[in-house]
């Protein structure tokens, strides 16, 4: 039964046992109760588009206030099926991998908030979009240290090459004990760490290579203030520099047209042939062809690698064949921990986008 008639029945079942100024009263709060209702009933319900799957926590924040429409076919979700989806939606929650460009925001004609789950926002046309007032979302600060982690994971696992013994006994190769020469790999204190862009995830790395006894050296666009960096213990050198003196490179740069196959074959001509390469940034900044060459040719001594310029890699990928390489498949921020708060933020910079609020972290 409809609430309006259901509270007016109740009341004329009522009146009768009531005083001229009592039902005066009640008609009153009726008509105000009514009203109210009508004026919830007419508010409109935001239309939201997710392209995968969030935790449960983050779905029903959005459920709660919106018509949340949850693709559930392939991943990422095809380019035609994401333009007939968003046509008529207000809230977009997308993925790194879900291309959001000109022709996809010129064709949701609601649209007013993005809220991507990823730190990077190279894969969302962030002019286009302002151009049309839609507000960004992105997740920075949460996978900060997950992401930090995975690095130093890469970094000890490719010079001490553990996977790579890992399946040397899966494969059922290990036939003798070694001996002083056999599968030697490398210390990692003492060895100098050249970190590419000081931002979030730049310093905390720094942190972590100082706990491990390495010496910390740094290029970013700007130096940091000289405080972070007696802090941090790290030294700014010159970009040429960091190629020609560290061990180790570790990638920590956004991806742009400037950045885009910014380490290449002059490049690793410049690093130390006893050099690794770490990229747990993004995987278009380096040349991916000439670093396999570098590898094969023994340009640099080793490489640990989370993010490729073609995700999933395929089948058919050289990398796969290479034993002085770690491949991990883009889990930077990959942690029980993060990925939860990196769902929960994703939905509230959508719902604060959405009600006209300043966002947790936009772009």
């Amino acid at each position: 039964m409809d609430k309006r008639k259901y509270i007016v029945r109740l009341v004329f079942h009522i009146q009768n046992s009531l005083e001229v100024h009592q039902k005066k009263t009640i008609f009153l709060v009726v008509l105000n109760i009514i009203n109210g209702l009508t004026i919830h009933s007419m508010k409109k319900r935001f239309n939201v588009l997710v392209t995968r799957r969030l935790h449960r926590s983050a779905l029903n924040m959005l459920e709660e206030k919106y018509n949340v429409q949850l693709h559930s076919g392939k991943i990422p979700i095809p380019k035609k099926t994401l333009m007939n989806k968003i046509k008529k939606m207000d809230g977009l929650i997308c993925h790194p991998y879900d291309i959001i460009d000109k022709e996809v925001i010129s064709g949701a004609e609601n649209l007013k908030v993005i809220s991507t789950f990823s730190v990077g926002f190279d894969h969302i046309d962030i002019e286009i979009a302002k151009s049309y007032k839609i507000k960004i979302g992105y997740t920075p600060e949460v996978l900060t240290n997950a992401t930090a982690e995975l690095t130093i994971g890469l970094i000890l696992d490719v010079l001490r090459r553990i996977s790579e013994g890992d399946r040397i006994i899966r494969n059922k190769k290990w036939n003798q004990i070694f001996g002083a020469y056999d599968y030697t790999g490398t210390e990692i204190s003492g060895k100098t760490i050249g970190i590419m862009g000081m931002g979030r995830i730049g310093r905390e790395v720094a942190k972590k290579a100082n706990g491990l006894g390495m010496k910390v050296i740094y290029h970013n666009r700007k130096p940091v203030s000289k405080k972070i960096e007696k802090m941090l213990r790290v030294k700014y050198v010159s970009e040429n520099s960091l190629y020609k003196n560290s061990d180790i490179i570790s990638l920590h740069i956004p991806y742009n047209k400037d950045t885009h196959h910014l380490i290449n074959s002059k490049i690793f001509k410049k690093m130390k042939k006893t050099s690794f390469l770490i990229n747990t940034s993004r995987g278009k900044i380096v040349n991916e062809k000439q670093l396999i060459v570098a590898l094969k040719t023994k340009q640099i001594q080793g490489a640990g690698i989370d993010v490729f310029e073609e995700e999933p890699i395929k089948k058919s990928n050289p990398l796969l064949k290479l034993e002085n390489v770690v491949l991990a498949p883009h889990v930077g921020s990959s942690t029980k921990e993060t990925r939860q708060k990196m769902s929960d933020i994703t939905a509230k910079n959508l719902i604060l986008g959405l009600q006209g609020k300043k966002l947790i972290y936009s772009v």
